[in-house]
């Protein structure tokens, strides 16, 4: 290739000759000069010095340090002349360190893209490179991938070549995690196939469907993409896009089907991050899109644009708005259209402004301020009191009524917050189908290229429900590269009867796949818990690790560590790492409940967007009663994980359907600094990605393939004397012959049973084999046509010749008789004579002109007619395929799932056998605790009478105590009057000293009183403590019985009704026991008291006689 062709791209693209002649220049070692393991650059330089008597391999590096290291540690390195190799397949020894070195040493020259075996490997610049403009597109148009140094253009080229001559559709597949340029390579490659499929159209006016897809992207990253942590520019959603073309490769339409929007960034974002850029875009915008929407030009005014940062430096958000308006325009949106997303845009935004207070001293709840909520409603041609009202006082159906239900706070903050990720994620889909309307051209439609660019493998410090859905994705997509690139490429080898050693890459993931999606996964039971109204976060966890805990190795405990801010509760192990998920709140995103009250309200909206966005949402009441009748409306209560592994399998089963070419997006560093590589990053990337398996098994194995007729067609060329036209020959046979005939090495092919198959290069080979022959054939024919040419143009000169003389003499004859009378004569009648037919003629012409303009009417009416038909039944065609392939791969899991289920069935069956018997002593065991239920309300009974005749004698001494209370306030009266007159005293003393003494005795009968009480206060303890451990023993048994109750509702539900009964006698016993234990604790208070008022009077008697005395 003619480097010139590709402009100021050419230095980013293949190194200079003379550059890498110094390169290849280096002096090389092969026995001496090896990689080994680095902490810092993960592999260096070093020459090996010789073997340690501990057998070890001693190594000297670049920088002058000597290491003793295992053998197994060494890697070798490859020869100079492999340096910035363009294939990686093609290393000498293909190694982590070799190929490391060369994507290090690729990326320090800006060459971004290395190709590795069918592989191409893209590494994020983090700045912009002059490798994508037009001169570029045309240097790669029609070139094979061996002629032109690696690009994305070279893969998009390879995908539209091999579509027009396999008659078969194609798709690219972007992978890579979050920031490694997935979606700039998307929209090169979109790009590219716009430009090549409309290259030599005359471009009359703008508009065209080449401009159309160029203006996609602008709108879709305004609505669609965030900065992130890890990238400014992030596609919060994924997105499949498919460019069809005609037989002759002219571009007919395009559409687009996205995939899990985040949408839960619109009311919340992580610290670092942002919102969706169209909110940003708006306040930078023009001062009368702001007035209109009556928003302010500061983010901070807003609640759910300040969660995070609310400006990128890389990003300019004003010129960014109107490159979306222009977009808009070009795609022929309406103005209301328009004008409408970015209302309700505005509207989102006074939404999270709206806040809610309780009402004093009441549950109700009441708005803080209608502003925010009057300019919602504006904007959403709504009345601003319906919408509050809806809010606070939501209308649930009871029965046969409506009734009004009060909020919370917190109840109505979620409301909100749930109605504006449902407009926005409804207003993007619109957006997404009205753009595929707008790129709908109406032509013909024969293949298609699709072009998937999903969001990259996600691990946060937070990950939620969107976390697991994303990373699922990327998960089931690694699983088809790997199964189209190693497992169905090496089964395909032996099903051909291909020489070939199986080779175990170790690179199955479906067993995480399984863990999630298939029955009694992750998706499984968290569909089972959105069913049971009193389900929680934890009945969900507790769930998950019964499940799968200890059963599967891809299930983990969550590690404890104190510098996360964020709690996890289990891990999961992706082929890209342990992921650690956090299920708060996963219950309540599966249902994406709506507050139908507000909905109702929009459905009557004076803004057509917005009543459209919810025109087919129906409540749930309308779905149960209309049934099946409105199966199509009811889908939008379908969870949220149904729905997306529904959408999830149809992408999978279009990529089936398709010949795949995979791109690796790698993202060299978490700083987003351009030209710096972490090689740990690196390595980490290509390890999960299988670049490594990729290249070897290209090297290895026979990555193209064709069948026999196909190959003996295309190459015949090559040789024609090797198909003797006087006898059949199979295509095999020909095939054969074909190849034995050249001058080949012919280890570099295999003939199977229906296929050719070529090893990497070897087809490349061929083709220039092939055009050097079309060379030599059209040289020949170019020789033989101007020899043809040059005859024909000799007899055209003997002919004019011939003419010449025959005029000449012709001139001499008319010069000899023009002036004789009967010429003269002649002359004026000849034009008489031929005008008397010529009006006839004229009129029998315009006539038949006539006919003729209207039968050609007719045939370009009916022609257009049978060209829409053709059109509508080849997209009917196309349809009915995708159909019948989402059918048969429906039949194919309804036919697993049968297989399992017929299997769970025999399980269940048996475990219904076990759970029978259980089910029997659990009977024998409640009439045996019924049997002791009633033994204990005998004995309680008789505790009861006990009880009784406790408290008449507790009543008794209370009589006596308040007579004894009586007498020490009669001698209290006494001992003061004593004080009074001390005279008197000595009189007294006898007096005194009787009434001591008869004090004394009631004292000691007091006591007396005081023991037997102590004796029943024992004895009511010892009973107390007997009724405690009986109660404890059925507690125990009760708690048991619940916890066989819980296993049997999940595996035997008939059995509700006997463990409910159980549960209820259980209950009542519990009660009964709870009454009295409560009746026991007020006899022990009450002996408490007694015991305190004895020793009252103690200290009083006591004081009494210190008086005395």
């Amino acid at each position: 290739m003619d480097m010139s062709e590709l402009g100021e791209a050419a230095t980013f693209l293949r190194t200079s000759e003379v550059e890498l002649l110094l390169l290849q220049a280096k002096g090389f070692d092969e026995k001496k000069t090896c990689w080994i393991h680095d902490s810092k650059s993960a592999y260096v330089e070093a020459e090996v010095k010789g073997r340690g008597d501990d057998g070890k391999i001693i190594v000297e590096t670049t920088d002058g340090k000597s290491l003793s290291v295992e053998e197994e540690e060494v890697q070798q390195m490859n020869p100079p002349q492999s340096e910035m190799t363009e294939d990686m397949s093609a290393l000498t020894h293909l190694n982590e360190a070799s190929v490391l070195h060369t994507l290090r040493r690729c990326y320090d020259h800006w060459m971004i893209y290395t190709y590795s075996g069918l592989l191409c490997v893209s590494i994020n610049p983090y700045k912009c490179l002059p490798v994508y403009q037009k001169e570029v597109v045309a240097a790669y148009k029609g070139k094979r991938r061996s002629e032109a140094p690696p690009h994305i253009f070279g893969v998009a080229n390879n995908a539209f070549q091999d579509m027009l001559h396999n008659q078969e559709n194609q798709s690219v597949v972007f992978t890579g995690e979050s920031g490694a340029g997935k979606t700039v390579n998307t929209k090169h490659i979109i790009q590219y196939f716009a430009t090549i499929a409309t290259m030599g159209q005359s471009r009359e006016k703008p508009g065209t469907l080449e401009d159309q897809i160029k203006q996609v992207n602008p709108i879709l990253e305004a609505f669609g993409s965030a900065k992130t942590l890890r990238n400014d520019n992030s596609s919060r959603f994924g997105k499949f896009i498919r460019m069809h073309f005609c037989a002759r490769g002219k571009l007919s339409s395009a559409d687009i089907d996205i995939y899990l929007l985040e949408k839960s960034r619109v009311i919340f974002q992580q610290p670092g991050e942002r919102n969706y850029h169209i909110f940003y875009q708006i306040l930078s915008g023009k001062k009368e899109l702001r007035d209109t929407l009556l928003v302010s030009e500061n983010p901070s005014d807003f609640h759910i644009c300040c969660h995070g940062v609310v400006a990128v430096k890389s990003l300019d958000d004003a010129e960014q708005l109107l490159a979306t308006d222009q977009a808009m325009d070009i795609l022929g949106f309406l103005p209301e259209e328009k004008y409408g997303s970015y209302k309700l845009t505005g509207a989102i935004m006074h939404l999270g402004n709206m806040k809610f207070k309780q009402k004093p001293r009441e549950e109700q709840v009441e708005a803080d301020g209608t502003e925010s909520a009057d300019k919602a409603a504006f904007l959403m041609g709504i009345n601003s009191s319906e919408l509050v009202k809806g809010l606070i006082h939501p209308r649930i159906k009871v029965g046969n009524e409506y009734v009004t239900r009060g909020q919370n706070v917190e109840q109505v903050t979620c409301a909100v917050g749930a109605l504006s990720k449902s407009i926005y994620e409804r207003m993007f889909k619109w957006l997404v189908a009205r753009i595929n309307r707008a790129l709908d051209a109406q032509l013909l439609r024969q293949s298609f290229i699709g072009i998937l660019d999903i969001t990259g493998f996600e691990i946060l410090d937070y990950n939620s429900f969107e976390q697991l859905c994303i990373n699922f994705t990327n998960e089931k997509l690694q699983q088809f590269f790997n199964q189209h690139m190693f497992v169905l490429e090496q089964e395909e080898y032996r099903k051909e009867g291909i020489d070939w050693i199986p080779i175990d890459f170790g690179l199955d993931l479906q067993a995480c796949i399984d863990l999630i999606e298939k029955p009694m996964g992750i998706f499984f039971i968290l569909e089972e818990e959105c069913m049971f109204p009193q389900a929680t976060d934890v009945t969900f966890k507790t769930k998950l690790f019964d499940n799968h805990f200890g059963k599967s190795v891809h299930f983990q405990r969550s590690r404890p560590d104190k510098k996360k801010k964020y709690e996890a509760h289990f891990e999961l192990v992706h082929y890209a790492g342990v992921v650690p998920y956090n299920i708060s709140g996963w219950l309540d995103k599966n249902k994406d409940l709506l507050n139908e009250t507000v909905v109702a309200t929009f459905q009557k909206s004076a803004n057509r967007l917005l009543a459209n966005l919810f025109e087919n949402y129906v409540n749930t009441d309308s779905a149960l009663q209309f049934g099946e009748n409105k199966r199509k409306k009811g889908a939008s209560f379908r969870t949220v994980a149904s729905l997306y592994k529904e959408n999830l399998n149809k992408l999978m089963i279009n990529l089936k359907s398709t010949a795949p070419h995979f791109v690796r997006c790698i993202n060299p560093n978490v700083n987003k600094m351009p030209g710096v590589m972490d090689p740990y990053l690196v390595l980490q990337q290509l390890r999960c990605n299988g670049v490594l398996e990729g290249a070897r098994i290209c090297r290895e194995g026979f990555p193209n393939r064709m069948p026999f007729a196909d190959f003996k067609q295309r190459y015949c060329i090559l040789n024609p004397k090797a198909f003797p036209k006087s006898k059949f020959m199979s295509s095999r046979k020909a095939v054969e012959e074909l190849l034995g005939s050249l001058e080949i090495d012919h280890t570099q092919y295999h003939l199977g049973m229906t296929k050719v198959f070529l090893k990497a290069g070897f087809l490349g080979q061929l083709e220039a084999m092939k055009d050097e022959r079309l060379s030599q054939v059209f040289t020949l024919f170019q020789a033989r046509m101007r020899g043809t040419l040059m005859r024909i143009k000799f007899r055209r000169n003997l002919a004019e010749k011939d003419a010449l003389l025959l005029i000449q003499w012709n001139l001499r004859a008319f010069m000899t008789v023009k002036n004789w009378p009967w010429m003269r004569l002649f002359f004026k009648i000849k034009p008489l004579v031929k005008s008397a037919g010529t009006g006839k003629e004229v009129a029998g012409l315009k006539k038949e002109c006539v006919q003729l303009q209207e039968a050609l009417k007719k045939s370009e009416s009916q022609r257009e007619e049978l060209k829409a038909k053709q059109v509508s039944l080849i997209r009917e065609k196309n349809d009915l395929v995708l159909q019948l392939q989402a059918e048969q791969e429906t039949l194919a899991n309804a036919e697993e799932q049968c297989e399992s289920l017929i299997k769970s069935k025999i399980q269940l069956e048996a475990r219904v056998k076990a759970l029978s018997a259980r089910v029997e002593e659990e009977e024998e065991i409640n009439s045996e605790l019924t049997a002791r239920g009633r033994k204990l309300e005998d004995e309680c009974s008789e505790l009861k009478k006990e009880i009784d005749d406790l408290e008449t004698m507790l009543a008794k001494s209370e009589k006596e105590k308040r007579a004894t209370e009586h007498k020490v306030k009669n001698l209290t009266e006494e001992v003061e009057s004593l004080s009074e007159d001390i005279s008197k005293l000595n009189r007294e003393v006898k007096v005194v000293q009787e009434a001591h003494q008869q004090t004394l005795d009631d004292l000691h009968a007091e006591e007396e009183k005081l023991g037997n009480l102590s004796k029943a206060n024992l004895k009511l303890e010892q009973q107390v403590d007997e009724l405690e451990g009986a109660l404890e023993q059925e507690r125990k048994a009760r708690m048991n019985c619940e916890r066989e109750k819980r296993k049997l509702e999940s595996d035997l539900k008939l059995n509700q009704e006997t463990v409910a009964h159980l549960e209820s006698s259980q209950l009542q016993l519990a009660e009964k026991l709870r009454k009295k234990e409560f009746e026991m604790s007020q006899m022990s208070s009450k002996v408490e008291n007694e015991k305190g008022l004895v020793t009252q009077l103690r200290n009083m008697v006591t004081e009494l006689q210190i008086t005395t005395y």
